[in-house]
């Protein structure tokens, strides 16, 4: 029997209807699939039953070597491949893939928001769909005015429609972990890549987000100041409408946007 290891952050999904709620998620289109973490494989074979093909990426040695044994005729006809290798190591510069894929996923806390930014970068990558702690999934789906609101929200909003999907509870896994974990679905728009001029643009963005909520109990135009002269913000915040004591969490991504545009 194969025990699940803290050094990996490993817990075993073990809920059978948890695993068909994540494949009824997924978008009905001929990408390929790639799965992260496919522990024991539970969610790996419902996938093979709804795919054509498969790209699994497992770090566990152990765990490879059960799953080779698990799916060895489904190896043998080439609709499952497993790569084991750290993701980290796998993942190039621009994409994990070659082609247009759909990432799916159950990722440890210490990695997930590593990867998702990384997943939101691949151009190859069409839609995410990833189990992660619940604090991790609720950054990246919250709202405007939301106070959890943050420059991971106004991100992924930005290239995706984002939804917090369910919780999944700790004991749905095997071990049962410390923490509410949660899927989160996001399905790149088409036209995103239009927001940006390049990805030394998007990098600039990413930027100006981070220096926007540096501190995020201050007024969004403070914040700024580190990046910004104070009279040209003035003027830029009168001109966009946007209230000189407005927080960074009160004011939509479309903002930022225009924000970010007229003071480059």
């Amino acid at each position: 029997m194969i025990k699940a290891k803290k050094k990996f952050g490993q817990n075993f999904l073990k809920d059978e209807s948890i695993v068909q709620k994540i494949i009824q998620a997924m978008p009905n289109d001929d990408n390929m699939v790639v799965e992260i973490g496919p522990g024991l494989g539970d969610l790996t074979k419902k996938l093979l039953l709804r795919c054509k093909e498969v790209t699994a990426f497992e770090i566990d040695l152990e765990l490879c070597k059960y799953l080779k044994d698990k799916f060895s005729d489904e190896i043998g006809k080439k609709q499952l491949e497993l790569v084991c290798d750290d993701i980290l190591k796998q993942w190039g510069e621009s994409s994990l893939y070659a082609e247009k894929y759909n990432l799916i996923a159950n990722l440890p806390y210490y990695i997930a928001t590593n990867l998702i930014l990384k997943a939101l970068d691949d151009k190859k990558c069409q839609s995410i769909i990833v189990m992660v702690q619940k604090e991790v999934a609720v950054k990246f789906s919250s709202k405007v005015g939301d106070r959890t609101y943050s420059a991971l929200s106004i991100l992924a909003d930005s290239i995706s429609e984002t939804e917090l999907l369910f919780d999944v509870g700790a004991e749905c896994f095997d071990p049962p972990p410390k923490i509410t974990s949660a899927v989160l679905k996001l399905s790149k728009f088409t036209n995103y890549e239009n927001l940006f001029e390049g990805q030394k643009e998007l990098d600039q963005f990413k930027s100006f987000l981070k220096a926007a909520f540096a501190a995020p109990r201050k007024t969004l135009i403070k914040n700024l100041g580190q990046i910004a002269k104070k009279e040209d913000l003035i003027k830029e915040f009168e001109d966009l409408g946007i209230p000189l004591n407005f927080r960074p969490h009160q004011l939509e991504s479309e903002k930022y946007h225009l924000l970010f545009k007229n003071l480059k």
